[in-house]
């Protein structure tokens, strides 16, 4: 019965761990490089569990492009969002901002969304992901 316990548990932590590790990869940014971006809000999509930002801002050859942000571990979906400060109201279409971000490492038009900072200089978002073990930070300051 000892055996059959111990078995059973340790089942049910690799199939109920495993999905939960896998759900926050992300392999596909690339955390060494952070760029900036000028441009302007096309769409915020407030959506669980990770919220998106649509992005248009110029390419190398002038044209514009459609930019995709994940608002991912640094930011979350719409309850991570607000206690960063994030509300609806804040960041709108046509509103132009600078997004700060790590690049998709496929080279593709996106990337995960670190902080937003507004012609008037206030920033919005802009924490690190919380290494395991440590509290967050209060410093961040919501935008009203």
């Amino acid at each position: 019965m000892k055996y059959a316990t111990i078995g059973f548990l340790t089942f049910a932590s690799l199939a109920l761990g495993v999905p939960a590790s896998a759900h926050h990869s992300y392999a596909m940014f690339d955390a060494e490089k952070t760029i900036d971006l000028s441009g302007t809000v096309k769409e915020v999509q407030w959506t669980n569990p990770h919220s998106w930002l649509e992005f248009m801002a110029a390419g190398k050859d002038g044209k514009v492009e459609e930019w995709s942000f994940e608002m991912g571990p640094v930011m979350g979906g719409p309850t991570g969002l607000n206690r960063q400060g994030f509300r609806v109201k804040n960041v709108q279409p046509g509103d132009k901002l600078v997004a700060k971000f790590h690049p998709l490492r496929n080279g593709r038009l996106g990337g995960e969304l670190i902080s937003l900072k507004f012609p008037d200089g206030s920033i919005l978002g802009g924490r690190e992901p919380i290494p395991r073990g440590e509290a967050p930070s209060t410093s961040a300051k919501p935008l009203e």
